[in-house]
């Protein structure tokens, strides 16, 4: 990976987007901001539904976002939620990571002040199965 990303950038992406989060039943708001292999930075908000499973977390809307243009690698990713807590994407959102991001990629995690905590995907999803374990 080159150069630190500029965290700042990618903090004021994923606060943006937390606060345009839809989350009238559980008004736990979470925000998202990938910074991408192509430079751009791709924010993602979580959308909940009336029928709870069908809802869309934050991460899998930057992904989406980050997909859609044109995009195919995260450099690095933050990931904010309020409380005293860190709020970390779920299992199944690092998974969905793992298809777009090398071990070493840095999952960020902060809360409205700033950054809180730093691990690196291998860290969140050690031995995790990915696009190598399936026959070319």
């Amino acid at each position: 990976m080159s150069a630190e990303p500029d965290l700042d950038a990618l903090f004021a992406a994923a606060l943006a987007a937390q606060q345009k989060a839809y989350a009238p039943y559980s008004r736990f708001k979470v925000g998202a901001a990938i910074l991408a292999d192509d430079g751009k930075v791709y924010p993602g908000c979580n959308v909940e539904n009336a029928a709870y499973p069908v809802g869309a977390c934050a991460e899998a809307g930057a992904i989406s976002a980050m997909i859609a243009g044109g995009a195919g690698a995260i450099r690095a990713i933050v990931v904010i939620g309020d409380g005293a807590e860190l709020v970390t994407p779920c299992g199944a959102c690092r998974q969905r990571i793992r298809e777009f991001a090398a071990p070493e990629t840095p999952i960020l995690i902060a809360g409205p002040d700033g950054i809180r905590a730093r691990f690196s995907l291998a860290e969140l999803l050690p031995a995790s199965f990915g696009p190598a374990n399936l026959p070319k």
